[in-house]
């Protein structure tokens, strides 16, 4: 397994490159300081995958505006922490960023939840065949086809020869009289 060679560039020699788009100026950039730059971004952005396409969007926003480097006013290595910093926050302050904080993936919690409560629901546990079986008759038919024989509304409508907003109906009534019993 051949190893590539790391390229490394005095201060002078990158700025002069990244000035004129040199393609070797970003291979050196990354050489020379994408753990630094990394580093900075994890301590503010949490998220390993988050911080990396924060560091792939600080090298573009150096590269794209290396001509407004004035090595007067500080060395490139601040000058770039603080482009990777204030993109950073801008990050954390941005409402995408927000809201996809808020939302957790259901895929890995489902099963996380299950597999940590031993959670199964059954009805017979919870008396709830005992209260649907002293409701109405109509409501117990419904209840019982579409919760525990598990037909949709329009098959049971069909089973039970009821226009379908009628089974909708009743299944809703029967929910509302077993809130009541429940409370």
């Amino acid at each position: 397994m051949a190893t590539t060679k790391k390229i490394s560039l005095s201060e002078d020699e990158l700025v002069n490159a990244l000035k004129s788009q040199d393609t070797v100026a970003i291979k050196a950039l990354y050489d020379m300081y994408s753990g630094a730059l990394l580093g900075v971004i994890s301590r503010i952005v949490l998220q390993t995958e988050v911080a990396e396409d924060l560091l792939q969007e600080t090298f573009l926003k150096i590269w794209n505006s290396a001509g407004s480097y004035d090595p007067s006013k500080g060395r490139l290595f601040t000058w770039m922490m603080n482009i990777a910093r204030n993109l950073s926050i801008d990050k954390l302050r941005s409402k995408d960023f927000k809201n996809a904080n808020k939302n957790q993936d259901i895929e890995n919690n489902v099963s996380f939840i299950d597999e940590q409560k031993k959670v199964s629901f059954n009805a017979d546990t919870l008396g709830l065949k005992e209260l649907v079986t002293k409701l109405k008759p109509d409501f117990k038919d419904v209840l019982d086809m579409v919760y525990f024989k598990g037909y949709t509304h329009v098959e049971a409508a069909e089973e039970l020869n009821l226009p379908l907003g009628t089974v909708k109906t009743r299944v809703r009534m029967a929910i509302l009289e077993l809130r009541k019993k429940f409370n």
